[in-house]
C-alpha cells in the first residue's frame, strides 16, 4: 500500500477505470478548470469509519489511483490523497496542478501536519506518519487548487455517495 506505487501510475494510459462522470457523459469541465490536472477526493461511512479515497485525470476522467477503504475519517482521507497525489506526480515527474475540495487536507499538507484528533489504528498512524515524512523529506512545485464546488459542482473524484 505505498504512496507512490499504484500500478495505474501512468497517467492516462494504465488507469484503472472511468470514472462515474465519464460513464454517464456528464465529464465536461467549468471553463476555469484546468483539464490536464489530477482531482482528488476521500469517502468515510461515519466518523471515524470505513474511509477511502481516489484521484482521477481530468483530461479523461480515469481513476490513477485509489486506496481503501480502512478505519479513518474523511479529512485524514482528503490528506493521504493529496499526498498521493504529490509523490506519485513527482516520481512519474508530471508538472499539473492537484484538486482538492477540502480545506482542512489542503492546510494540512501546508503546514506537512495530519492535525486529526482521531486515536489511530496502527495501519492508519504508518500511513499518515509516512506521508507526513514524505512531505517533511520532499519539495514539490505542484500547486494545489481549491476545488469550487459551490460553483463547478462535484468534484470529479467525488464517490457520489451523498
Amino acid at each position: 500500500r505505498a504512496l507512490a506505487s499504484s500500478p495505474y501510475a501512468y497517467i492516462g494510459k494504465n488507469a484503472k477505470k472511468k470514472t462515474e462522470a465519464a460513464r454517464t457523459g456528464s465529464d465536461t469541465l467549468p471553463a476555469s478548470v484546468i483539464d490536464n490536472s489530477l482531482a482528488v477526493d476521500a469517502a468515510c461511512s461515519g466518523n471515524p469509519g470505513p474511509m477511502e479515497y481516489r484521484g482521477v485525470y481530468l483530461r479523461t476522467n480515469e481513476e490513477i489511483f485509489h486506496f481503501g477503504p480502512t478505519l479513518g475519517t474523511n479529512n485524514i482521507g482528503e490528506f493521504l490523497a493529496i499526498v498521493h497525489g504529490l509523490a506519485l506526480l513527482k516520481q512519474k515527474k508530471l508538472t499539473m496542478p492537484i484538486y482538492s475540495d477540502s480545506k482542512t487536507a489542503i492546510s494540512w499538507v501546508k503546514n506537512k501536519k495530519c492535525k486529526t484528533l482521531l486515536t489511530q489504528t496502527e495501519e492508519l498512524f504508518q500511513l499518515i506518519e509516512r506521508a507526513e515524512n514524505w512531505l517533511k523529506k520532499n519539495s514539490y512545485s505542484t500547486k494545489i487548487i481549491k476545488w469550487e464546488t459551490q460553483e463547478w459542482g462535484e468534484i470529479p473524484a467525488d464517490f457520489g455517495r451523498k
